[in-house]
């Protein structure tokens, strides 16, 4: 069914993504159309999200798709970042524009225009603001999910009337939605850190990472926060009268994730028969299917089905007899659906039904009235077997070296730590050209430094997409 990964990984991943039935190529070069399969699998990532994001005291709002050409010049980093990857309309109603019109790239512009109305005083502070959006960069090498010239994702922006707080708001963000997001619910192990200047959003004063070991030892950034300092608050003169009487301009965070996410889940986790879904987001965690239809067979099927949904599994019925079980049984494994429930005339004969379940590909007889309390088991381990597999994945693909050369050769075929003082701007300027990129900073104990500039930091290498 699928080029193995062994094979051809971007092969591999490009037959999973159309045999699974995810998602198509849209119209327009680096559009793509996302499917049922995929849009569910998206929507379940959302939903987690969105509780994530609003258990930090954020709010949802919604803002123009069109910004005007005059708002990104206001902040020169910011256009300087941007220009390449705009897409610019000129005409409307048969007329052309007196001014220019971007199709979003991101929205810090849009939405400082609007803080700068919105913030007056010190007690309109901390304004926490979150969008779901799409969101258009033009794209000249685009790859599904993982660059697309139109994709969706969330994009958080803040404005606080303190460096330290919105230090603490970006930072809050990064570890407790972003990275226990992808732990917990996409069971991704992830490394946060830091980017060096030359990777920082444009017009950021620092920007944390949240970086991804794939199934073939690139590295996928997978989501990213944006201390932005004072810089669009200045541009938008999104200002407050402070408690002590005196007008202070505000600093300002942004924070996104993508389908891009979607992309990584599937190279993580992904194997040479599909899909695997850890069964935490997996939009169907069990399909109950019939093997062959026979005496009592659609009622036992049904019967477990029921019993399934009220012990809270989501779980599908699958009684379709024109068609082929083996047909059915692999549009479940391409789909990384974690458990099958197999029902048939012989295994009902003797009270059992086969659980076969996707992560490990075992098979096992088990007796009706023990089903439930198996499933539910069975989930919660495959849960955790899917990250401490990847865990140990890029714990075997990760190397300690000491000089910028080794690095570069290590992060052929893996990620490198090297000390970032062996590595430097120069040393990143050299990596690049031999498509090797710094995917972050940490300190030697693993944790998020404070500063570019701390002694002892260590630098990851690899290749990325």
């Amino acid at each position: 069914m699928l080029t193995p990964r062994a094979e051809d990984f971007p092969r591999w991943y490009q037959d999973l993504i159309a045999k699974a039935k995810l998602a198509d190529n849209g119209p327009v070069r680096g559009t793509m159309v996302i499917r049922p399969v995929g849009y569910a699998i998206w929507e379940r990532m959302q939903a987690d999200m969105d509780a994530r994001i609003k258990q930090a005291g954020v709010q949802n709002a919604y803002f123009p798709l069109f910004i005007p050409e005059s708002y990104l010049r206001r902040e020169a980093d910011h256009v300087e970042g941007f220009s390449p990857e705009l897409a610019v309309v000129t005409h409307a109603g048969g007329k052309e524009l007196s001014e220019p019109l971007v199709v979003r790239p991101t929205s810090e512009t849009v939405i400082g225009e609007f803080m700068a109305k919105w913030v007056d005083s010190y007690r309109d502070l901390p304004l926490l603001l979150n969008q779901w959006a799409n969101v258009v960069r033009w794209e000249l090498r685009p790859r599904t999910f993982l660059r697309t010239t139109e994709f969706l994702w969330q994009e958080g922006h803040t404005a606080h009337a303190s460096e330290a707080d919105a230090r603490e708001h970006a930072r809050d963000v990064h570890r407790n939605v972003y990275e226990a997001f992808m732990t917990d619910f996409l069971a991704i192990p992830v490394v946060p850190g830091r980017k060096t200047r030359k990777e920082r959003f444009a017009g950021a004063t620092n920007t944390m990472t949240v970086e991804a070991m794939m199934g073939d030892t690139k590295a996928l950034q997978m989501g990213t926060s944006h201390e932005l300092g004072q810089n669009f608050a200045k541009a938008f003169d999104i200002s407050y009268s402070s408690a002590a009487g005196g007008v202070e301009h505000a600093w300002t965070t942004s924070w996104g994730t993508s389908t891009r996410m979607l992309g990584g889940l599937i190279m993580v986790h992904g194997d040479d028969n599909g899909l695997r879904l850890p069964p935490v987001m997996a939009p169907v965690q069990v399909q109950v299917m019939v093997v062959k239809a026979g005496d009592g067979v659609a009622e036992a099927a049904t019967q477990l089905f029921q019993d399934l949904k009220t012990a809270g599994v989501r779980v599908k019925l699958d009684d379709r007899s024109d068609v082929p079980f083996g047909r059915r049984a692999v549009d479940a494994e391409l789909q990384g659906i974690p458990i099958r429930i197999e029902v048939g005339p012989r295994d009902l004969a003797t009270g059992n039904v086969t659980i076969a379940r996707r992560v490990d590909g075992s098979k096992t007889p088990t007796a009706i009235g023990d089903v439930v309390g198996a499933v539910t088991s069975a989930l919660k381990a495959d849960q955790q077997r899917l990250y401490d597999e990847a865990l140990a994945f890029r714990a075997a693909n990760t190397v300690e070296v000491k000089t910028l050369g080794d690095a570069i050769e290590a992060a052929q075929t893996g990620w490198a730590r090297v000390p970032w003082s062996a590595v430097g701007e120069d040393g990143e300027a050299e990596a690049n050209g031999k498509a090797v990129t710094v995917r972050c900073l940490v300190r030697a104990d693993g944790s998020m430094p404070d500063s570019g500039d701390e002694d002892g930091l260590v630098a990851i290498l690899a290749r990325s997409y």
